[in-house]
């Protein structure tokens, strides 16, 4: 039997305000459709709070004074800058690496209003989008060829399909991970349409077991780089050399998926070591995938270089066109390329190597400055303070590595660590730290230089 409505129940629905009559009182420059969809959807959930007897005092003026603060809040893109107090560089939440304003502008007006993306200047004939950083990788990595294409899930499952479609490819049990996302090997090669042959246990793998497996339906080896984690102890995982020397005994491919490549010298400035691309293919590889938006700093991009050969055959897939790369993407990473002087000399503008590169002293001078910038009340009221920190690279890179770095500390008594962490998250540009000991943290390693200015604002109108 239908539930009767009481009087105040139908008086309240009554008083809710059309969508015409809120839009008119509070115009603002968005597409309409979109903001009446919002609007609907608020004043749904008005209505079925009265329905289920929740009171609402004053329907009308509390749906009007809510739409008054989602007009607002639907004027801005969704999309917006925040700061990085996390520590973490390469933050996959926050896009991963950073890249510099002055690469990002430049990567947009290279193709205003239009560029020579597929088309040859000097001929006038069509082009490759590819010819502008295929001889950048080649010299950077001393490979035969390369391309670039979506991200390096798409750049896996390219290569997969078109070297072992119907065909087995073999795997170390201990590398079949699983990385963010639900990002799994064995759907991967499953999707790319290969029968994936497992070898080996998950601490050991040997050589001899990758041979025993190869037979007439081989289509490759595949080595996975466990970028995302280590298993240490009783172990045992072969080097990638003795790979390559079993792969061409049988005239079979061995392709990598590292994961996250670098063309820096880690070592040399006094970080964690991550092997560099051209020591890969050095060790005989025939095909390598990495991400571009990792440790090389650049856009989101899937990386896949090695043998012409193999290449061209990639480039014959179907599934190519589907996952390759756009105008901007390929201009920003052109210029990323373009900062690699060497391996040793990295030009600043690369962010991302910036970040990495600066110093626990460079940091406690930054610390100082935000410090001697901020409110004496504030800083007594919350005990703010610089202490040593160890943070992350991020996206599975250097996964077991900690990095030297400097974080700012807030504590009070009487204000949560939780509520400070929501409070700095609604700031007009939102910080994003972290909580460890229930103490508030604002990490100093990923916020680049040009946002100083804007953390310390944040500090001193947030608290």
């Amino acid at each position: 039997m239908k539930k009767e409505i009481s009087k105040s129940v139908r008086e309240a629905l009554k008083s809710i305000p059309s969508i015409d009559e809120i839009i008119n009182q509070f115009p603002a420059p968005i597409p309409q459709d979109f903001y009446k969809f919002h609007l609907n959807h608020l004043i749904s959930n008005i209505r079925n709070k009265i329905l289920l007897g929740e009171e609402v005092h004053n329907v009308k003026e509390f749906i009007l004074s809510e739409s008054c603060s989602l007009s607002k809040t639907l004027i801005n893109n969704s999309l917006q800058p925040v700061i990085n107090g996390t520590g973490i560089i390469l933050h996959t939440g926050l896009g991963r690496a950073p890249i510099s304003k002055d690469i990002l502008i430049d990567g947009v007006l290279k193709n205003y209003p239009y560029s020579n993306l597929e088309i040859d200047i000097k001929t006038g004939k069509r082009g490759d989008r590819n010819d502008h950083i295929v001889t950048l990788f080649r010299s950077l990595c001393n490979c035969d060829d390369a391309i670039m294409v979506n991200n390096n899930a798409s750049a896996v499952m390219l290569m997969l399909n078109s070297i072992c479609e119907d065909r087995e490819v073999i795997v170390s049990r201990g590398q079949l991970v699983e990385i963010g996302g639900s990002f799994r090997i064995p759907d991967v090669i499953k999707k790319s349409q290969c029968k994936m042959v497992e070898v080996g246990t998950t601490n050991k793998t040997h050589l001899l077991d990758y041979e025993k497996a190869i037979n007439k339906n081989t289509a490759a080896i595949l080595y996975v780089h466990t970028s995302n984690y280590k298993v240490i102890g009783f172990t045992n995982e072969i080097d990638i050399t003795e790979l390559s020397i079993l792969s061409k005994k049988y005239n079979i491919p061995l392709l990598i998926d590292l994961g996250s490549g670098s063309l820096a010298d880690f070592n040399f400035f006094g970080l964690p070591m991550e092997k560099m691309i051209k020591k890969y293919i050095k060790t005989g590889a025939d095909l390598i995938t990495f991400s571009g938006d990792k440790l090389l700093g650049g856009p989101q991009a899937g990386i896949i270089l090695g043998s012409k050969k193999n290449l061209e055959i990639i480039r014959y897939n179907p599934i190519y066109r589907a996952v390759r790369c756009d105008k901007i993407r390929i201009s920003i990473m052109e210029t990323i390329l373009r900062t690699y002087y060497s391996s040793k000399n990295i030009e600043s503008s690369n962010l991302s190597i910036k970040l990495f590169k600066r110093t626990k002293s460079d940091l406690l001078l930054i610390s100082k400055m935000i410090l001697d910038k901020m409110s004496k009340s504030n800083k007594n009221k919350y005990d703010i303070s610089a202490i040593d920190s160890f943070v992350e690279a991020g996206s599975g890179s250097l996964p077991t590595e900690k990095i030297d770095s400097i974080a700012l500390t807030f504590t009070n008594n009487k204000i949560s660590a939780n509520y400070l962490y929501n409070k700095f998250l609604n700031s007009s540009i939102p910080t994003i730290g972290y909580i460890k000991n229930n103490i508030y943290h604002i990490d100093l390693k990923a916020i680049p230089e040009d946002q100083v200015e804007h953390l310390i604002i944040s500090i001193n109108k947030t608290l």
